[in-house]
This record gives structure tokens, sequence and C-alpha cells, in this order.
């Protein structure tokens, strides 16, 4: 396996603070210090936290879609692949319960910042909508899917955001068994 590249571990670095602290809250110094090189090897990569941004935002959509990837050629099932999204936030219960979802997070501060890149975030949305249609389209449920994957885009969404101000594990997991358990549901009425 090849090292990672000091531009790759910047943009690393960069999400990691970006999530934990903000984008807003985060400086070149924050990342330089993380990943401990010198300003000037910094700025030989990235000339703005803009263009951090958007080498975060695209590494984020590269991770998704391999992501989605993965569980396609996992999941047998259109269910068992749903479910793989709504137990994402068990997998990453600890972190979520620490500083919210990654995506809604920056969303949220870069349409209150009304910056140019809240489109760009917003895109992975974009990304699991797409994708979990396509899935309840594989249901049998062609002309709700895309009501059905904002259904459960936004369930994640409110489990992610009250599991940070609450900190329950105990909660997560109802709530992702009752996703999956909704999500079968819906299978069973699938004309």
């Amino acid at each position: 396996m090849k090292d990672e590249s000091t531009r790759e571990l910047i943009v690393k670095a960069a999400d990691k603070l970006f999530y934990q602290r903000g984008y807003s809250h985060t400086s070149f110094s924050d990342i330089a210090d993380d990943v401990k090189i010198s300003r000037g090897n910094f700025y030989y990569h990235f000339k703005t936290k803009d263009d951090i941004l958007d080498a975060v935002i695209h590494a984020r959509l590269s991770n998704l879609r391999t992501l989605l990837a993965k569980w396609e050629a996992e999941g047998k099932t259109p269910v068992e692949r749903i479910c793989y999204f709504a137990r994402t936030l068990i997998v990453n219960q600890t972190r979520i319960m620490r500083s919210g979802c990654p995506i809604g997070t920056l969303w949220t501060e870069l349409m209150k910042l009304d910056h140019e890149s809240r489109g760009q975030a917003s895109a992975q949305f974009m990304l699991f909508r797409s994708w979990l249609r396509e899935q309840f389209a594989l249901l049998g449920k062609e002309s709700e899917a895309d009501i059905l994957a904002m259904h459960l885009l936004s369930r994640t969404q409110g489990v992610a955001m009250l599991a940070s101000a609450f900190a329950d594990e105990a909660f997560i997991q109802r709530e992702v068994d009752g996703m999956c358990e909704w999500v079968e549901s819906v299978a069973r009425t699938a004309s």
C-alpha cells in the first residue's frame, strides 16, 4: 500500500477538523499543525481555505461512492442495502454523539455562512437520496421511491442530531432497529 501524499494528509486532517470544530473555527495553522508540516509546504498544496474545502467535499463524495458500491456488492437485497445505510448511525455512533452528522453539520454551517460551496456540500445528500430512491424502486415502490428515500434520509438526520444532543446509544440502536423494521414493512407491501 502506498503512503498517503502530503495533499491527501492535509485533506484528511481538514475533513476531521472541519467536522470536529467547524469550517469557520479551523485555520490553516490548525490543519498544518495536525499534519505536522510547515505553512510553506501547506501553501504549496492549497492556496486558500476554500480550496481545501473543495478537496474535502470531493474526497467525501468519492468515499461515499465507494461505500455505496460496497453496499451494492455485499447486500443481496434492497432491504439489506437500505439497512446498511441506516446502520451507519451505529457504526459511527461515537463520532455522531460527539459532533453530529458530518454531512449535516458541514452543510448547515456553509448554509449559515451563505458560502458558495454549500451546493457542493449538498451533493452528499443528493448522492444518498438518489441511491436510496434506486433501492426503493428495486423494492417495487417506483412511484413512491423518492418520498420513501427522503423519509429515511430525514429520519437518519434527525436521529444523528438527537444522538448528539442526548449521547444516548440505546436511542440510536432503537431508532436504527425501527428504521430497518420500517424498510421490511415497505418491502412486504411492495406491488
